[in-house]
């Protein structure tokens, strides 16, 4: 068993995960006002927020990559959960991005 404080690890991904959704939905909202500079800031904010949670992931990941075995605990699930809910709106907030430079 990985001798990492898995719960720590979990709350980390969580709060990135949810802050870079965050971000990503504050892009959505100055593109639709049309202020796309601060629509494109606010995606890097968001991807400079996944890469912190990625870092944290990645901990795990090569651990487990060594033979450490990980007990997946359902605050775990959920900080992937997060994760995963915040790669999906960071791609959507792109395109609408995108969307809304064409049409405003």
């Amino acid at each position: 068993m990985i001798q990492v404080n898995l719960e720590e690890i979990s709350f980390q991904i969580i709060l990135h995960g949810g802050n870079a959704r965050n971000l990503a939905m504050e892009a959505i909202h100055h593109a639709k006002n049309g202020e796309f500079t601060l629509a494109e800031q606010k995606i890097e904010e968001a991807h400079e927020e996944m890469r912190e949670a990625h870092r944290f992931q990645t901990e795990l990941i090569q651990g487990e990559a060594r033979g450490e075995k990980v007990e997946i605990r359902i605050l775990l699930v959920h900080a992937q959960d997060h994760l995963m809910n915040a790669m999906t709106v960071i791609d959507l907030a792109q395109e609408m991005i995108g969307i809304y430079k064409k049409i405003l």
